[in-house]
């Protein structure tokens, strides 16, 4: 299949997001150390586009493109090309994923081939080097899901199935293209082109030939390299010291300061590494990153963190319970395997609130979002949205969406906007053109076929109307903790909330009191060897720092539980 013109994507094509930097020449003699040189000829493919990579290239000489394979209905078409200095790869290799994207070379010149490993090491331990590539990857899996590369995922927007995975992709920042049967009018094409009916979707298109249909989440991660639980591996006798249940930020925490102090340690993240806070589009008061960080970003740091470190995260396991077994803690998974530790970190955190509002889950999915990351951004385009909900989450919202849509309305049913929001942004919310705060305000009603066309809107003091013309609806309104499954194990608040410390032992109900004269640390639930931290502990702080904190101080006081049982 021909590939599209090179022109506007050569080498010399301006790289403003440092996703393409050019590497000096002591940087390419420390890679040497470690690789090999090799002639290459115009032709030879050095990345396959769903295919895992095990080494990493730089160009000495020559040149390579980068291919988007399409998905047998278009026209293989050149992203990038790449001349001396620079280097190939993008996040996956670093996480162990297949290639979302076939690297040729086009002119005949020279490489250095450097095993992937070696690579992890340098990013693990070279500051400079380690800064220079990290940057490039997370931007170069930043523009690769912004161009629709990768792995196509077609169904209805009606399908739960299609919105499970199409939020599976996005939580797991893989690149892919979504194509709805309901408004794409290559849907139908395609599907007969791969002997699909309509009524056999949602399917999972991978590499342009392949079809899954309606995979569940595991067989998804599997194919495209994410650690997926095993169920034979994971139900073997093998006790590790620690299992970290939750890969939001307080989990990470946990997984890298329980890996970093030589515990064997395992996560089990039921969807995506980052939690609610990788939904967040930038942070800007979280120490040390005075320019802010993206919640994706933050994520993808702390997991190449653990697993320098040796942690063992796995995505798709969803824990469905908890019981002793011979002094150990039995966690079972919904795919039949079960995760044996010493000691558990609780790190399940929190979901947002759905609104109760008539007719609102026909769209969500489709025009109403419980997360603002550049996937929803695009899919609104320029077009007014509104925010609702009066925490930091919204406030994030509201200022990242407001730098790409023409009118951002910020609705919140109290009066005071700083009442629950960092002052940083409600200064920047009421300094923002193109945002309007509707105080006293709820969401009464949403209007909308396919996609969200116009809200009404009630003042909740003067029971006033009004109707907001908007293409899309961001909720924050409040979080539930993911508790469910403790219910019968743990003491929990009236909320669903985990309790800790002193807490734990005043907790009322059968089974739920904890036993035993010993009293628990802080962090500790009502059942022995089992901590909480971050936000599905009762009191805790919702914040990213907090959230972290604790997951290193549960580490600590499992050091502790461990000296004294």
């Amino acid at each position: 299949m021909p590939v599209r013109d090179i022109e506007q994507v050569d080498d010399e094509t301006p790289d403003e997001l440092g996703a393409f930097p050019r590497l000096t020449e002591d940087q390419v003699a420390t890679l040497e150390a470690g690789g090999a040189c090799r002639p290459v000829r115009a032709g030879e493919v050095l990345i396959r586009e769903g295919e895992p990579s095990q080494d990493f290239f730089v160009i000495l000489s020559g040149k390579v493109a980068i291919i988007d394979e399409g998905d047998g209905e278009s026209e293989r078409r050149i992203l990038r090309v790449h001349g001396p200095g620079r280097f190939l790869g993008e996040l996956g290799l670093l996480e162990g994923q297949v290639a979302f994207f076939t690297a040729e070379v086009i002119e005949d010149g020279e490489i250095l081939v450097v095993p992937a490993e070696r690579v992890r090491e340098l990013v693990a331990h070279d500051l400079v080097l380690s800064d220079l590539i990290l940057r490039a990857y997370l931007v170069r899996r930043h523009l690769l899901i912004g161009l629709g590369s990768g792995f196509r995922i077609i169904g209805s927007c009606y399908s739960p199935d299609t919105l499970r995975l199409r939020e599976f992709a996005i939580r797991n920042r893989l690149p892919h293209r979504w194509i709805d049967v309901e408004q794409d009018e290559r849907a139908e094409q395609l599907l007969r082109s791969l002997g699909v009916a309509p009524e056999d979707t949602p399917v999972v298109i991978w590499c342009g030939r392949k079809v899954l249909r309606n995979p569940p989440n595991a067989e998804l991660a599997r194919i495209v390299g994410l650690p997926a639980p095993d169920p034979v591996r994971d139900t073997t006798e093998d006790v590790c010291d620690l299992i970290v249940v939750g890969a939001g930020p307080a989990g990470l925490a946990a997984s890298v300061y329980g890996a970093s102090d030589g515990l064997n340690t395992v996560t089990l993240e039921s969807i995506a590494a980052g939690g609610q806070a990788s939904t967040s589009s930038r942070i800007e008061n979280y120490l040390g990153f005075p320019a802010g960080i993206s919640g994706a970003e933050l994520a993808e740091r702390a997991v190449l963190q653990a697993g320098k470190f040796g942690a063992r995260l796995l995505v798709s396991a969803e824990v469905t319970g908890s019981m002793p077994e011979d002094g150990y803690h039995a966690l079972p998974l919904a795919d039949g395997g079960v995760v044996r530790g010493r000691a558990v970190v609780l790190a399940t955190g929190a979901r947002y609130r759905k609104l109760t509002v008539p007719g609102i889950e026909a769209l969500e999915g489709t025009s109403v979002y419980y997360a603002a990351t550049h996937q929803e951004a695009r899919m609104c385009g320029t077009h007014p949205v509104a925010v609702v909900g009066g925490g930091n989450s919204a406030g994030q919202a509201t200022v990242f969406l407001a730098g790409s849509v023409s009118r951002v309305h910020l609705l919140i049913r109290g009066g005071d906007l700083g009442k629950s929001m960092s002052r940083y942004l409600v200064d920047q919310i009421e300094r923002h053109p193109r945002v309007t705060v509707h105080r006293n305000t709820e969401v009464r009603t949403v209007h909308g076929e396919k996609y969200l066309e116009q809200i009404m809107v009630e003042n909740n003091h003067t029971g006033e109307q009004d109707t907001l013309r908007v293409r899309a609806l961001f909720v924050f309104i409040g979080a539930m903790p993911y508790s469910g499954w403790l219910a019968d194990t743990i003491a929990l608040d009236d909320h669903g909330f985990v309790l800790t410390g002193m807490d734990a032992v005043h907790a009322r109900g059968d089974g739920t009191q904890r036993t035993g004269a010993r009293s628990p640390r802080s962090l500790e639930t009502s059942l022995p060897g089992l901590f909480a931290a971050g936000d599905v502990r009762s009191g805790s702080v919702k914040r990213v720092a907090s959230a972290v904190g604790e997951g290193a101080m549960a580490v600590r006081q499992i050091h502790e539980y461990f000296d004294r049982s």
